[in-house]
């Protein structure tokens, strides 16, 4: 295991700037996820994997299945430096962004589309939602938060391993599951359908708008039907990773 010792080292500037700058995460391609849960999440997929890295002094779990994975152990002070929680348990990978090619894309069936969510905690959430409902795919639109930012991970929990996540023209995305025939759902209070008189779809797209301004009227328009959930109390507005949840076990044929 290679021993990092200096906060100049060209690694560790890299690793830093991964977890502060979007575009090096952009330009590289390239994540870090921080904690034991996510890096056993990462582990699942080797390839996905560039190196592991670990504090001094910290142990590694002796199931984790370390062969071919480079290895890096670094000092406390460069923990911290790359550490993006404050109570870090000292155990990190750098990670290749997952990617998917246009043949899988062909054979999606079930999509999670994003449009302007800005807050990373919530997109994260949306994203780990899709994956625990088997979404073939989630697409991030303009203006919604980066799936690699730190806190966006943190919140997915591991589904950036198990879940294509894409960036893209929401309008030109609409257009190609349209042409496949795949019914496009979009969220409205005006002009809408009560989310539960919509009968389950073995095929769809779901797409979810801004925390405050919802879903821009250019994406509006193009949808095949819009759905909305009631208020029943006197809380102003539904958290739209919530309302996401609701909405795709709604879509979703479940086994009986």
């Amino acid at each position: 295991m290679k021993r990092i010792e200096s906060s100049s080292n060209a690694q560790v500037k890299h690793w830093k700037k991964l977890v502060t700058i979007r575009k090096d995460r952009d330009k590289s391609g390239e994540f870090l996820v921080e904690g034991i849960h996510l890096v056993e999440e990462a582990l699942k997929q080797p390839s996905s994997v560039l190196t592991l890295i670990v504090r001094e002094g910290m142990k590694i779990p002796t199931n984790w299945n370390l062969e071919g994975i480079t290895m890096a152990e670094i000092t406390m002070e460069i923990a911290k430096e790359i550490a993006e929680t404050e109570y870090s348990q000292g155990i990190y990978a750098h990670c290749v962004q997952p990617t998917s090619t246009q043949e899988e894309q062909q054979n999606w069936t079930r999509i999670l589309m994003i449009d302007a969510v800005q807050d990373p905690g919530n997109v994260g959430t949306m994203i780990r939602t899709a994956d625990a409902a088997g979404i073939d795919a989630v697409i991030l639109g303009k203006g919604t938060a980066d799936a690699y930012n730190p806190k966006t991970v943190r919140s997915a929990q591991g589904s950036h391993f198990h879940i294509p996540i894409l960036k893209g023209d929401l309008s030109d995305w609409l257009r190609a599951f349209k042409s496949q025939k795949i019914p496009v759902y979009g969220t409205s209070l005006n002009d809408s359908v009560t989310y539960n008189h919509v009968e389950p779809q073995s095929r769809f797209a779901l797409i979810m708008g801004n925390e405050g301004s919802g879903l821009s009227q250019e994406l509006l328009v193009k949808t095949d039907m819009n759905l909305k959930i009631p208020l029943l109390g006197q809380a102003e507005s539904l958290n739209v990773a919530v309302a996401t949840g609701i909405l795709l076990y709604t879509l979703i044929p479940m086994e009986k």
